[in-house]
């Protein structure tokens, strides 16, 4: 079936409104407990989430209407990360490569990997690699730089996806590193070859398919070495 012949209603999604896939019957249509979403109809990216944790958009407007107040109250973790998404937007370049990166570690420290998933037009591309012993700080910052590296173009728009928030306050708001500086200074000095690198917090284990892969990825990297 193609995309055109799918269709899809709207719903909410973590508070964000998404389109998610029904049945000829115009339900849900669910596998193994999950259900297809896209953030806009028009970009070819899509993501298996949990259909609990799905909502009509009517009900999530009025429920957020009411939790709204005592939110602004509430210290937001991820406060000075304002550009954290759930979904890569529609506004990615269509010639960008999209880039998921993840680091995992066994004992923090201990056994280490790193997962990079590539995507690009119709190409994907996975690393799984084993570091060593290591903390998980310097895996996701590793499987960042792994990531960089392996890139043979610098012209192209690159979006790179982590859910490291330690990774992002270092290399995008200027954190100053207390630990792992000349790991940070390498990434830094690679960043500056691309003329359109993002780098962009993703949220961790909310059932999107790159971050889930590059997660596997890591963790996989880890088994394979024990």
């Amino acid at each position: 079936m193609s995309e055109n012949e799918k269709s899809w209603t709207r719903m909410s999604f973590r508070g964000n409104k998404v389109w998610a896939e029904t049945d000829s019957s115009g339900r849900l249509k669910v596998k193994n407990g999950k259900v297809l979403i896209k953030y806009n109809l028009k970009q070819n990216y899509q993501y298996l989430v949990k259909m609990e944790n799905l909502m009509p958009e009517e009900y999530a407007q009025t429920r957020d209407k009411k939790t709204r107040k005592s939110k602004k109250t509430e210290k937001n973790s991820t406060a000075d990360f304002p550009d954290e998404t759930i979904f890569p937007d529609e506004t990615i370049p269509e010639n960008a490569i999209v880039i998921y990166t993840d680091g995992a570690s066994s004992g923090n420290p201990g056994p280490s990997g790193i997962g990079v998933f590539f995507c690009f037009g119709g190409h994907k591309k996975e690393i799984s690699e084993y570091i060593g012993t290591s903390t998980n700080n310097i895996a996701e910052l590793t499987a960042i730089e792994r990531a960089l590296k392996e890139l043979k173009r610098n012209d192209l728009p690159i979006r790179l996806y982590t859910d490291s928030s330690y990774a992002l306050g270092l290399l995008n708001k200027n954190w100053k590193p207390q630990k792992n500086i000349e790991l940070v200074h390498r990434i830094k000095s690679l960043m500056t070859a691309f003329k359109d690198l993002k780098l962009i917090k993703i949220k961790g284990h909310a059932g999107f398919e790159g971050n889930e892969t590059a997660d596997r990825l890591a963790t996989d990297a880890i088994k394979m070495k024990h």
